[in-house]
């Protein structure tokens, strides 16, 4: 009987941080727009194992190990820098719910879970035309703009849903001036 809890309590655990990572708008963003390539998809499931794997073999974590750990999976799989703050919240959540499942605190970890899924927002990112943009731009040197719209229960808003936060109703635009010279694109947090 033991070991059927704790292989239902793991199990819990998995379908939390799955989650965490589902309701994560970084990584919607990047499957969505295909960052990690033809199997994104593919490679956001797995990243739920793979960072529940991570909690098992290393016990006691600290946030930044897990952040860091984090950073380097959307690095390494979606070419992806996170910088919108959104990395240590979502660290943050993993590590509550594995605190919740070393105590044996199925309850709390159940709730946790239900409480980002019921937050989770779809998120859709779509390039925008600038005013005096022409076909004879050069594309290897032009610079698009893109808005991201978050959507919560179905309704539509403008605006990013970060963790833990429900949706906003602002709006987030890349400009050019945030565009560095080798194509990254930084992203800033809203003030």
């Amino acid at each position: 009987m033991m070991a059927g809890a704790a292989e239902d309590s793991r199990a819990l655990f998995g379908a939390a941080v799955r989650a965490a990572l589902q309701a994560w708008p970084a990584l919607q963003i990047a499957v969505e727009n295909g960052f990690g390539g033809v199997h994104s998809q593919e490679k956001a499931e797995w990243l739920g194992g793979a960072v529940e794997e991570y909690f098992f073999r290393n016990a006691d974590l600290e946030l930044d190990e897990v952040e860091d750990f984090l950073g380097e999976l959307m690095m390494n799989e979606f070419d992806t820098v996170v910088e919108d703050g959104s990395l240590p919240q979502v660290s943050q959540q993993l590590q509550t719910m594995f605190h919740h499942l070393q105590r044996g605190d199925r309850a709390a970890l159940k709730e946790m879970a239900s409480l980002i899924t019921q937050r989770k927002c779809k998120v859709r990112a779509t390039a925008l035309t600038t005013a005096g943009e022409t076909d004879e731009d050069d594309d290897a040197n032009s610079v698009e703009e893109m808005e991201v719209a978050a959507t919560n229960d179905g309704a539509a808003t403008d605006g990013v849903c970060p963790q833990p936060e429900p949706c906003g109703p602002d709006s987030q635009t890349i400009k050019e001036e945030d565009i560095v010279e080798d194509g990254w694109t930084i992203v800033r947090r809203k003030k």
